[in-house]
């Protein structure tokens, strides 16, 4: 089969600017092989691409933005809802401009293993404990009865 002349091939989604989302790229998607979009809080506005890995694991590829939720100023995606404030402020870097309506900022930053567990993961810990109790406190009381 001979190549596809470079003026036919797809254009990458977000490339030409006219879609409903701006693109905010974390990870390339050369590392998953399958992706699934999960809508963030309410529907619409932000939303998370997830890809999946050769291995199995699942991991945020892309962000989706939708443009009533930011504007672009100096090359820079700004945010303009609650949503997407909480969004960009979860990324370790401000997203900048690749073309069209495609940003690019870096992942959320990696824990090393010895700052494990951090206090959000204590209390996370502590909850999911709390919760267990409770079923098993609310369990006893059916079987007594």
């Amino acid at each position: 089969m001979p190549p596809v002349p470079s003026s036919r091939k797809r254009a990458k989604p977000g490339s030409r600017g006219g879609g409903r989302f701006f693109h905010i790229e974390v990870r390339p998607s050369a590392q998953f092989m399958a992706f699934r979009v999960q809508d963030v809080g309410a529907p619409g506005g932000v939303e998370r691409v997830a890809g999946q890995r050769a291995s199995g694991t699942w991991d945020t590829a892309k962000w989706l933005v939708e443009k009533t939720h930011a504007h672009v100023e100096d090359g820079r995606l700004v945010p303009d809802s609650a949503e997407a404030k909480t969004l960009f402020a979860s990324l370790r870097s401000q997203p900048v401009l690749v073309e069209g309506d495609r940003f690019r900022a870096k992942p959320r930053p990696d824990i090393p293993e010895d700052e494990k567990p951090t206090p959000a993961m204590r209390r996370a810990q502590l909850a999911n404990i709390r919760k267990a109790q409770a079923a098993v406190r609310t369990r006893r009381k059916a079987a007594t009865r």
